[in-house]
C-alpha cells in the first residue's frame, strides 16, 4: 500500500466591503483582505481501490438472486459500516424482463447524516447475468471487474478517506445501487423485447429515485461512477450529464485538468448513455453526472464490456487514481466553500 499523504489546495474567498472609498484613499486595508482557507485533500490510494475490486471478484459474478450476490452484498455492507456509523439497507422486490421477481439491495452509507446540504456519490454493484457481447458462452455471467467492480472500488476507498479525514459543513451519501445491469439482452436470440426495454435497466436506482431514504435532504448534485477502472480509459462529457447538469460536468472536468488528469477527462461530448444517473435526474430531480468510459472516436465502451474479458487484468491503478483523486478533490473543496458560506 502507498502511504496516504495529503496535498493542499488554497481557496481565496472573495469578501465585500462597504469602505471602498476609504481603501482608495488609504491604500490596501489588511483587515479587508480575503481570508485564505487551507484545504487538505486526502490522497486517493489506488492500491487500496484495486484490492477492493479484487475482493469483489473473489465472490464470483454478483448476479441478483445468487449466493455470490448475497455474500458480496454482506461484505460491502460490513465494509461501509466500518467507515460510517449510518448505513441504510434499502431492500425491494423487482421484476426482471424475464418475469422473474428478485430481491434487490441498495446499500447507502451516510456521512454527516444530520446535515441536509449534501452530495450524492453512486455506482452499481451487481454484475450482468449474460455475456451478451461475447462470442462464446453468452448465457454465462461476466466477472464485472470494470463494469460494476471499479466504481464500487473507487467509492469504498473514498469512504475510507472520509472516515480518516471527516468532512465538515456538508453531508455525503454513497449509494451502491443494485440491479443496474440486468436489462434486456442484446445479440442473443430467444428473447422477446418488452415494450420499453430501457426500463429493464437500472432497477435499483429507479427504486431509490421513487423511494428516497430521506426526502428532506437537499442534494447539491450527484456523481455516478461506471466503468472507471480500465487501462487507457477516457471519460467524455456524456450527453445526459451535459443536458441535466452541465455546471457539474464543467466543475469536475476542470478539477481533473488542474490535477493533471486531462488525458482521462477529455473535452469531447458523447451521446446520451442510459445509466443510473438518467433516473436520478428524471425521477428524483437531482442534477447528476456520469463519469463513464467511452471511446471518443467510436463512441463505444471498453472492449471487455459485457464479455468474459471484464476481469482484473483490464484494471489500471492510474485510471482509478485519476477518478478517485478528482472526486475527492471536488468534495473536499465543496466542503471548504460551504464552511465559508455558513
Amino acid at each position: 500500500m502507498k502511504h496516504a499523504m495529503g496535498f493542499t489546495l488554497w481557496l481565496a474567498v472573495l469578501s465585500i466591503c462597504s469602505c471602498k472609498s476609504d481603501r482608495d484613499k488609504k491604500g490596501t486595508n489588511t483587515k479587508d483582505a480575503p481570508p485564505v482557507i487551507q484545504v487538505t485533500v486526502p490522497t486517493f490510494n489506488a492500491d487500496s481501490s484495486f484490492a477492493f475490486i479484487e475482493r469483489q471478484l473473489s465472490f464470483g459474478p454478483r448476479v441478483p438472486g445468487t449466493p455470490e450476490h448475497v455474500a458480496c452484498g454482506d461484505w460491502l455492507e460490513e465494509k461501509l459500516r466500518g467507515y460510517s456509523n449510518s448505513v441504510i439497507i434499502q431492500r425491494a422486490k423487482q421484476k426482471l424482463f424475464t418475469g422473474e421477481t428478485i430481491e434487490i439491495r441498495n446499500i447507502i452509507a451516510q456521512f454527516n447524516p444530520e446535515i441536509k446540504r449534501r452530495v450524492l456519490l453512486c455506482a452499481h454493484w451487481d454484475t450482468r447475468m449474460f455475456a451478451d457481447r461475447a462470442r462464446e458462452n453468452q448465457d454465462q455471467p461476466i466477472p464485472g471487474a470494470n463494469d460494476g467492480g471499479s466504481g464500487v472500488g473507487v467509492l469504498l476507498e473514498i469512504a475510507r478517506q472520509f472516515a480518516a479525514q471527516p468532512l465538515k459543513e456538508i453531508g455525503v451519501d454513497i449509494i451502491l445501487f443494485d440491479a443496474e445491469d440486468q436489462g434486456f439482452p442484446e445479440n442473443m436470440p430467444g428473447f422477446k423485447a418488452p415494450r420499453d426495454p430501457s426500463v429493464t435497466w437500472c432497477l435499483g436506482s429507479q427504486h431509490w429515485a421513487r423511494n428516497r431514504h430521506r426526502m428532506d435532504y437537499a442534494y447539491l448534485y450527484g456523481i455516478l461512477l461506471d466503468m472507471v477502472g480500465a487501462s487507457g480509459a477516457t471519460f467524455p462529457r456524456e450527453g445526459y450529464s451535459m443536458y441535466y447538469a452541465p455546471h457539474v460536468v464543467e466543475a469536475v472536468w476542470k478539477e481533473a485538468r488542474s490535477l493533471g488528469y486531462g488525458r482521462f477527462f477529455i473535452n469531447v461530448k458523447t451521446n446520451e448513455i442510459l445509466d443510473d444517473h438518467y433516473f436520478i435526474n428524471t425521477l428524483a430531480n437531482i442534477p447528476t453526472i456520469d463519469i463513464i468510459h467511452a471511446d471518443p472516436d467510436t463512441r463505444k465502451f471498453h472492449y471487455s464490456w459485457h464479455t468474459h474479458e471484464d476481469n482484473i487484468s483490464v484494471i489500471s491503478r492510474a485510471t482509478l487514481e485519476a477518478v478517485g483523486q478528482t472526486v475527492l478533490s471536488v468534495i473536499y473543496k465543496e466542503a471548504a466553500e460551504a464552511s465559508v458560506v455558513l
